[in-house]
């Protein structure tokens, strides 16, 4: 087990731990992706969703990934903001945000997760370049000018030119490279479920606020003639802990009041989920042989379907810099140029959309009427709807 050499060591197998592995295999680099977790495929009631975003589609068009996860995806034209935080839970403005006004293209496409991870271990199982080490961790990790060393839960070590450590929002390799985080707690919690519904969603991307945060129903593909939606509904954590422990009638009827009842009775399926809201961001991208992609980089509230798309932005810059040193890949000037290309875009990213989180929990009248007339601003003026949109998909500027 002593001795294994690899181009790139990549740990964690979650989307963005495979689908960086996919791009660094596209250029003939070899790779190694290390995860604690067994290699199962996810249950098949597992109905949570993915969107792609257009930068994020097209990079998946790049290195051979989109075509296989096509068919599994339903476009999101249209973003529609509800605003429904008047005295009473109705729905008192709605605006659409639709992808024609800036394109030929829907803004994205939302994809069932057990569908995503089922491709990628295909595509991934294909190439001769790729092995998955599932069932075993990083215990810890030595630097040196010319490589790394990594020592596995198996006892085993694995030498590379360079470690990508995609190995989530408590990353050991970012710990073990003494990289510091800030992190921001929002004293709220995500109720993460799919629903069925009578409505068809016109892959329309629904997003309603009152206050607590944001209650988001996007679009999934029908399954046997029924319609379903993907939900993350955003609420203060004493809430959302009650939420999570109603009955499944009571809940259901919670679903549909706070929903305004835009795709009628919401019938979940596959249980739910609970995630406490925080963002968080590395304080740099980059160490020796390391570098930081997805949650060991950063964490953002799921507004905007802006996390894992972030993080493909954080793979693409990185093996678009890797193009020009594929005999050392993490070298120091690739490493320091792959902080300084993405830095500026994450920060700029976590602070828009902490300042949209906070201004989604709203609580008193006077603060949510003066939410709904910024929208309203915002939607009133063509050119600065547009650049809004734009802003959204990752365009520069």
């Amino acid at each position: 087990m002593a001795g294994l050499t690899t181009d790139v060591l990549v740990a964690g197998a979650g989307p963005a731990g495979l689908i960086a592995s996919a791009a660094f295999t596209s250029l003939g680099l070899k790779v190694i992706c290390i995860d604690p977790q067994p290699p199962a495929l996810a249950a098949p009631n597992d109905l949570r969703s993915t969107a792609f975003l257009q930068p994020s589609q097209a990079f998946l068009a790049s290195i051979g990934l989109w075509d296989g996860l096509a068919q599994h995806a339903s476009p999101l034209q249209i973003m529609r903001i509800i605003d429904a935080g008047g005295v009473e839970n109705n729905i008192r403005r709605t605006h659409d945000f639709d992808a024609a006004d800036i394109g030929d293209m829907p803004f994205g496409w939302n994809i069932p997760n057990r569908l995503i991870r089922e491709v990628l271990l295909k595509r991934l199982e294909e190439s001769e370049h790729f092995e998955l080490r599932a069932g075993q961790s990083v215990t810890a990790i030595l630097t040196r000018t010319r490589e790394a060393i990594a020592t596995t839960s198996d006892g085993g070590r694995i030498r590379s030119k360079l470690v990508v450590a995609a190995d989530g929002r408590n990353s050991f390799i970012r710990q073990s490279c003494g990289i510091d985080c800030r992190t921001t707690r929002y004293g709220q919690k995500a109720l993460a479920f799919t629903v069925a519904h009578p409505e068809p969603h016109q892959n329309i991307s629904t997003e309603i606020h009152r206050s607590g945060g944001p209650f988001t129903l996007v679009p999934l593909p029908d399954h046997d003639g029924v319609h379903y939606s993907a939900v993350v509904w955003m609420e203060r954590t004493k809430v959302a802990d009650e939420l999570a422990a109603l009955p499944d009638r009571e809940f259901e009827a919670a679903a549909l009041e706070r929903s305004c009842g835009v795709l009628g009775p919401l019938t979940p399926k596959g249980g739910r989920g609970v995630f406490p809201m925080v963002s968080q961001h590395a304080k740099r991208l980059a160490s020796e042989r390391v570098a930081l992609i997805a949650e060991a980089a950063h964490v953002v509230p799921p507004i905007g379907a802006q996390g894992l798309n972030m993080s493909l932005a954080d793979i693409s810059v990185l093996t678009e810099l890797a193009t020009d040193t594929l005999t050392d890949p993490g070298s120091h000037t690739m490493l320091r140029r792959y902080h300084e290309a993405r830095w500026p875009d994450i920060r700029k990213r976590i602070l828009g959309i902490e300042a949209l989180n906070r201004a989604s929990m709203l609580e008193g009248q006077i603060l949510r009427d003066a939410r709904m007339r910024a929208l309203d601003a915002i939607y009133g003026v063509g050119a600065v709807r547009r650049l809004a949109m734009q802003q959204g998909l990752g365009a520069k500027g």
